[in-house]
């Protein structure tokens, strides 16, 4: 287990070093690619959303087992939990909590935002800590990290930063995304030498400063994905002290030379996401002959250490390894 009370960066960054690692596992339950053994029998549920619950929660948990002693975090999608209701929901709580106990870090991939009462509630549900009847104040999803959209302004993310510094934990801002249409808003210039992500960049490195760690990081960090490598070598350079949550490997297209530029000189700065690629490596082309569906948690220990060490690799031809 890990320390709670130290910035969430350094936590971050120290995890890497003790898994030598910077890669991070998405945690995004679809049903239908989940091994059949699996799957509860809803008929032995009153209600059949339970019977999904406990699917993901089983799911979740073999490839947590599978994967916690060679990768620094886990980021789970809200959506995927959410798309179940209160079930779904359970079923994130109860994934986040066994993530945590195995010592990994928790980036709950949810990209929200608002302003005013509502992004504080935001803050301080997944964030934070909230009020309940008898006068105490407990956790509710507890996540050590969490996407977040800035497209409000100052008003919809200053409440996730005042949590950040109470609580020690840390977001990722939507800055450059890896979908094919991040450029009809991101890339939109607004003077001939910035565009929409780079105004959005000084504003992340900038209200990141007061939160940097021991180590040189900020716990307020930036989503900049794989698929831009371009981009991400600008920005680097606009956000020296920036964590970088980076998607897009693998499914989408990311290769692991298109990422070398999110990390800085020293090999730091990035975490490299890839979810449908590991979770569900038993179903690729290159695995199914060698992994039979109960051995999905094998298969998917086998595509993060491969993703590993395909990243490790190619940070160490551009000179950019730590001295692990």
């Amino acid at each position: 287990m890990y320390d709670y009370k130290e910035n969430i960066a350094d936590t971050l960054l120290n995890q890497i070093d003790q898994k030598k690692n910077p890669c991070v596992v998405g945690l995004d339950p679809i049903l239908e690619q989940i091994p059949e053994y699996v799957k509860r029998d809803s008929k032995e549920y009153k209600n059949p959303f339970e019977a999904v619950r406990d699917t993901i929660i089983e799911f979740n948990k073999l490839i947590i087992d599978a994967i916690a002693d060679i990768v620094p975090a886990v980021k789970p999608q809200m959506a995927f939990y959410e798309k179940y209701g209160s079930e779904g929901v359970k079923a994130f709580e109860a994934t986040v909590k066994y993530a945590r106990e195995k010592g990994l870090i928790v980036i709950e991939d949810a990209k929200r935002n608002d302003i005013g009462h509502t992004v504080k509630a935001y803050a301080e549900g997944h964030l934070g800590k909230v009020l309940l009847t008898n006068g105490t104040y407990a956790h509710s999803y507890n996540v050590d990290f969490m996407t977040v959209n800035p497209y409000l302004g100052s008003d919809g993310l200053l409440p996730f930063v005042e949590a950040c510094k109470k609580y020690s934990k840390g977001i990722f801002v939507l800055v450059k995304t890896s979908n094919p249409s991040s450029g009809e808003l991101q890339d939109k210039s607004v003077s001939d030498a910035e565009c929409v992500y780079d105004i959005v960049a000084k504003y992340v490195y900038n209200v990141g400063k007061e939160l940097t760690g021991t180590r040189g990081y900020s716990a307020i960090g930036a989503v900049v994905g794989a698929t831009y490598p371009d981009e991400a070598r600008k920005l680097r350079k606009t956000m020296p002290n920036s964590m970088f949550l980076v998607p897009g490997y693998g499914a989408q297209g990311g290769k692991a030379d298109d990422i070398i530029y999110c990390f800085n000189e020293d090999g730091y700065g990035a975490v490299v996401s890839s979810s449908r690629s590991i979770i569900y490596a038993y179903n690729r082309e290159d695995f199914k002959n060698r992994y039979k569906p109960k051995e999905f948690p094998a298969a998917a220990r086998d595509a993060a250490i491969r993703m590993r060490d395909n990243i490790t690799k190619t940070l160490k031809k551009h000179k950019k390894l730590p001295s692990w």
